[in-house]
């Protein structure tokens, strides 16, 4: 019965579900005990340091109660917490790697509507913990807790304020160069409101030359404006009007924890996060020659061709935030971007951060010297159909089935989902990915022509099942 309940609060990423039910406190202490098994006594914990969890957690109404019991878990199995109280997730990959601490644990339901909840881990160095890297442990550890007090002497629980450290770190990145800039910034009721005039300054004062002007800061009252997800076009309507309506260089908006970032143009037009991930690779580039750029498989065309061109080595990976961390660190690359707005650094310890991917924007920006739309243009050269998503039974048979239609048109590969290349030939390709949750494949098309993508989405459309319009 436990393990059906912890089944449905398990994700493939993370821990998420509806508070109080199926996420609760009771699960929050059972998680608590499940991370410490796993990040400190599988581990050489010869030091103070790791033996230590950093405990982080985001603004809405629940989360001070789930990490408080999170932190009981923690320290009943023998483990000390550090808690670093309000914050935006990336600080947390910060904190594990500042206090070399064994790994970490954000409250945090992300982008979910504020009935949501959950938890985010990483281990030592702010490496990924998700269904195949340790998540499966800590659910059979939770299942399995040990009573209050089994454990032995209990770890201590220390408060610490690391906004001063972090603020440094991000402002690495930040450098106008003696340029102006004005950019709107939409926090999303979220953990951005908090982690911007903390890190920026108060209207960007932090950062000479920079005007920020705020939207959405407002997140003690656990509601949200619009979805505090980035990706949704009603989501960014507001931006998109207020840049215009202000003659801002830019828009910047965060999901609710500020760990992914999304960037409007000067003409309220939103950037495509495989398009900021092309042209801010190649701005890295020309400091770090020859560098690897990794980027999730649904991106466009372009971000392959503008590496290469920029020197560098492209490498393609799957999506989720797991993956890229991991192919980062693997390939010693300097950046990496996802279509989902997570931008990932080297010089962040491979870490995906909201705050620096608003600070190397600017950078870039400014350094530009031209307009946020001219900046992209040459890169979105490519049309795309956007994620589309189709809902249907048989997952796998209708991915059988497009794989039979097009061998040898083109070139195909499973390493995520199904990919159809067939860009040389026939000037398109397509990536189709299972939903891990629901009854959906979704279609990615890119094409050279607009004719051309239209062509393939409806050729295509009817091997995928029924169109669903509510994604």
């Amino acid at each position: 019965m436990l393990g059906a309940m912890l089944d449905k609060i398990f994700k493939a990423y993370d821990v998420r579900g509806v508070y109080p039910e199926p996420l609760g406190e009771d699960d929050a202490w059972r998680i608590g005990q499940g991370a410490a098994a796993f990040l400190v006594e599988q581990r050489d914990a010869s030091t103070p340091a790791a033996r230590t969890i950093v405990v982080g957690r985001d603004m809405r109404a629940s989360s001070p109660s789930l990490a408080k019991e999170l932190i009981r878990g923690m320290t009943e199995r023998g483990a000390s917490v550090v808690d670093i109280g309000l914050i935006d997730t990336p600080l947390l990959y910060f904190a594990v790697n500042h206090l070399h601490a064994a790994g970490g644990v954000m409250t945090t339901a992300s982008h979910n509507p504020p009935q949501y909840n959950g938890f985010k881990v990483c281990a030592a160095q702010a490496k990924p913990v998700g269904e195949s890297t340790g998540l499966k442990e800590i659910k059979q550890a939770a299942a399995a807790a040990r009573p209050a007090g089994a454990a032995g002497a209990p770890g201590r629980v220390m408060q610490q304020d690391l906004w001063s450290a972090y603020a440094k770190h991000v402002l690495r990145f930040a450098n106008l160069g003696g340029r102006r800039l004005k950019v709107v910034v939409d926090a999303s009721n979220g953990m951005a409101g908090t982690m911007v005039p903390l890190v920026f300054g108060p209207r960007g004062a932090n950062v000479p030359g920079l005007t920020i002007v705020e939207m959405n800061f407002e997140n003690d009252k656990g509601v949200f404006v619009h979805e505090p997800n980035p990706l949704l076009p009603s989501a960014i309507e507001g931006l998109r009007a207020a840049v215009v309506r202000e003659g801002a260089d830019l828009g910047l908006c965060f999901d609710g924890d500020a760990d992914r970032c999304i960037a409007v143009d000067e003409k309220g037009a939103a950037v495509g996060c495989d398009h900021l991930t092309a042209w801010l690779g190649a701005w890295f580039l020309k400091s770090n020659p020859g560098a690897a750029v990794v980027y999730d498989l649904r991106s466009s065309k372009a971000v392959e061709e503008d590496v290469r061109a920029a020197g560098g080595k492209p490498v393609r990976g799957r999506v989720g935030h797991v993956f890229l961390k991991a192919l980062l660190a693997e390939h010693k690359g300097v950046f990496g971007g996802e279509l989902s707005g997570h931008f990932y650094f080297r010089d962040n310890f491979n870490a995906d951060s909201g705050a620096i991917a608003m600070a190397s924007v600017l950078t870039c920006l400014a350094q530009a010297g031209k307009p946020m739309s001219e900046c992209v243009r040459a890169v979105a050269r490519y049309p795309q159909s956007g994620e589309i998503n189709f809902r249907i039974e048989d997952k796998d048979g209708a991915l059988a089935a497009l794989k039979a239609r097009y061998a040898g048109r083109g070139k195909i590969d499973d390493l995520d989902g199904v990919t159809v290349d067939c860009f040389d030939a026939e000037g398109w390709w397509c990536n189709v990915r299972k939903s891990n949750t629901e009854p959906l494949l979704r279609l990615n098309l890119e094409a050279r022509d607009e004719p051309t993508l239209r062509r393939m989405v409806g050729e295509i459309a009817p091997t995928l099942g029924e169109r669903d319009a509510g994604h």
